[in-house]
């Protein structure tokens, strides 16, 4: 079978099909990454350096996942509490809001463990 090349106008097209699909999928079926992406990024910057477009217009500097010495006194339970409940929810300020109703339990884990890789 003969391949075509792809014209610059169908390679924009099929890319923008690609990502309407994977906007499409619910929260649910995306992985950490992308939840981090969507949910976190803003605050907690697209590296997990506390330094997001939002973050400067905070009270609070959004928590730096790379501190690794900041990060072992926080354990999971904390961490898992602030982004289903909001920072309130674990006597942080109120800048951190609560994701509780947009993600499920197993997401909110799975985005613990994400943010616990930036210190491996």
């Amino acid at each position: 079978m003969r391949k075509l090349p792809l014209t610059p106008l169908a390679a924009a097209a099929l890319a923008v099909v690609t990502l309407l699909g994977v906007l499409a999928r619910p929260a649910a079926a995306q992985p950490a990454s992308m939840l981090f992406t969507m949910f976190c990024a803003r605050c907690h910057g697209a590296t997990g350096h506390g330094d997001g477009d939002d973050a400067a217009s905070l009270s609070t500097k959004p928590q730096d996942f790379h501190d690794c010495a900041a990060m072992a006194k926080k354990p999971d339970d904390q961490l898992f509490n602030a982004v289903k409940g909001g920072g309130t929810s674990v006597g942080l300020p109120s800048d951190m809001p609560a994701w509780g109703t947009g993600l499920n339990d197993q997401q909110i884990h799975d985005l613990v463990a994400y943010v616990r890789g930036f210190c491996k």
